[in-house]
């Protein structure tokens, strides 16, 4: 079963490259961010006529999560539960049939990027992943395969940035934040990547300024949480690095996890 995710930084521009990777990369199930339009012009059609059901938690210009899968998707949560997100689309979560009598809860998650970190945004970045992990912590207790993904606006650790020096007053770099990603593994969530290499310069984001991408000036925001019964399953992890160089591209690549059969 393969479980990607991916900020399409507005589905509408992106339109074709997302069809091109749901073809050549056939995720099972595919997790989107910052989807940036409202449900009823989320382009669907286009979407199902590529074999994905679709689940959509949409919102005008900014934000915007959704999920696609090959298989119908079940008991669909719209909004983190126990957040008031002040209108913000931000989570979505269903259940996925691997096509073999499995099942895995698949969260897409746009998490608050909490700039300028002296300001209200900061807090809320910070509500945001403790409600997240309260959430998580539930859903442990389901004793189900589950993978939260998404682009959490968090740079882990050092070796996840190509400048850490240059970052350690953002939001995305401070303690407190990284201490917040930290308690969401300390639930015994694994993250998927680090489960198979510690290798830095691994990123998933090139800003779109200062050639960043032609410097491979990076950043590793986008991750792959696995409950215990999902890492147990972990065979493969990738990153889709070479999106970024195609045509109009996102500033995000997508990042995915193939799981062996439950």
């Amino acid at each position: 079963m393969r479980i990607a995710s991916w900020n399409v930084n507005s589905i509408r521009q992106r339109l074709q490259p997302l069809l091109a990777f749901l073809k050549e990369a056939a995720p099972d199930a595919l997790c989107l961010q910052e989807t940036k339009c409202e449900d009823h012009a989320f382009p669907r059609l286009e979407i199902e006529d590529a074999g994905y059901n679709v689940a959509i938690h949409g919102q005008k210009t900014f934000n915007g999560v959704a999920i696609l899968s090959k298989s119908p998707l079940d008991d669909v949560t719209i909004g983190l539960p126990g957040f008031d997100g002040e209108a913000q689309s931000r989570y979505i979560e269903a259940v996925v049939s691997d096509g073999a009598g499995g099942a895995t809860r698949v969260a897409s998650i746009y998490a608050p990027n909490g700039n300028p970190p002296d300001t209200p945004k900061y807090p809320y970045k910070l509500a945001f992943m403790e409600a997240l992990t309260r959430h998580a912590a539930a859903l442990l207790r389901l004793e189900e395969s589950v993978v939260l993904a998404g682009d959490y606006n968090v740079i882990p650790a050092p070796g996840d940035v190509y400048e850490p020096s240059a970052w350690m007053g953002d939001a995305l770099f401070l303690p407190q934040t990284r201490a917040a990603f930290q308690r969401l593994l300390n639930l015994g969530y694994a993250d998927a990547l680090r489960a198979t290499t510690d290798a830095p310069g691994l990123y998933t984001f090139w800003d779109y300024q200062a050639g960043a991408w032609q410097k491979n000036k990076g950043l590793r925001i986008d991750h792959l949480l696995l409950s215990p019964r999902a890492a147990d399953r972990l065979a493969r992890v990738d990153i889709a690095k070479a999106m970024r160089a195609g045509d109009k591209p996102s500033d995000h690549v997508a990042i995915y996890a193939d799981l062996a059969a439950a």
